[in-house]
């Protein structure tokens, strides 16, 4: 299973095709990810 790149959690297939970047195997970032979110295609840290 792929895992995360910023928090290592895991993360399904799907979710790797649909929201890492082409030609990635693993997400910069996912909905576990306490203190990043993505925003218009890049990352960003999650405001408080």
């Amino acid at each position: 299973m792929p895992t995360c790149q910023n928090c290592d959690s895991v993360v399904t297939e799907s979710y790797v095709r649909v929201f890492a970047p082409n030609g990635m195997n693993r997400p910069r970032v996912c909905p576990n990810c306490e203190d990043k979110t993505r925003e218009k295609g890049g990352v960003r840290n999650k405001r408080n």
